[in-house]
């Protein structure tokens, strides 16, 4: 699957195909650097300083040098050269504004779970709710400076999920690397076109 920043042949508002896909994780894991490494388009971002107000309810554990918070959503937009369109969104991470989810989630043909390896627990919200509304999804573990190093199998044995679904190692500053994210999301939503995704046993979020 090749990758332009031009447009496809159809112009702008003609793709093909256009998919939508959602970006998900915990707190400062990475989601507005993901959208924003590989957008065509300036990124569409809901970024807000972070403020007394968050105190004791944000869990800065292990991001403590995180300055801003997204309070909406993170938007941005692929387009690959045989005219297939992503459009990204990327959604809040803290507790707090799950809320916003289900409807962010509407019309998703799948989505990327971003983790952290020093802070593995806090995806778990965000494998949940795909898991339990049957959304394909790809884990995506963000290679931080300093952190330890894990392979796919023990990342995949930490998270207790399915072994359907795809664990990938990824620098989210990197645009080659989080498209290799999404085409590895692409070709698991096709392959999921036709088989439910099975139904986690964790807690419902």
């Amino acid at each position: 699957m090749a990758y332009e920043n031009s447009e496809p042949e159809g112009g702008p508002d003609d793709p093909r195909v256009a998919l939508k896909i959602l970006v998900a994780g915990g707190f400062g894991v990475g989601k507005t650097t993901l959208v924003g490494a590989v957008s065509e388009i300036r990124p569409l971002r809901t970024e807000e300083d972070l403020t007394d107000v968050g105190a004791g309810v944000d869990d800065l554990t292990g991001v403590e040098r995180k300055t801003t918070t997204t309070v909406a959503m993170d938007f941005g937009r692929l387009t690959f050269a045989d005219g297939l369109r992503l459009y990204l969104f990327g959604t809040p991470g803290q507790e707090r504004f799950w809320f916003m989810w289900d409807e962010i989630a509407y019309g998703a043909v799948g989505a990327v779970v971003l983790a952290d390896t020093r802070r593995l627990e806090d995806c778990f919200g965000a494998i949940d709710f795909f898991e339990h509304r049957r959304i394909p999804f790809v884990v995506a573990a963000n290679c931080f400076d300093g952190a330890a190093r894990h392979s796919p199998e023990e990342l995949r044995d930490a998270l207790d999920i399915d072994p359907h679904v795809p664990v990938v190692l990824c620098d989210v500053r990197r645009r080659e690397s989080v498209k290799e994210v999404l085409i590895a999301l692409i070709e698991l939503a096709i392959q999921d076109s036709t088989a439910p995704a099975p139904v986690s046993s964790r807690t419902h979020y």
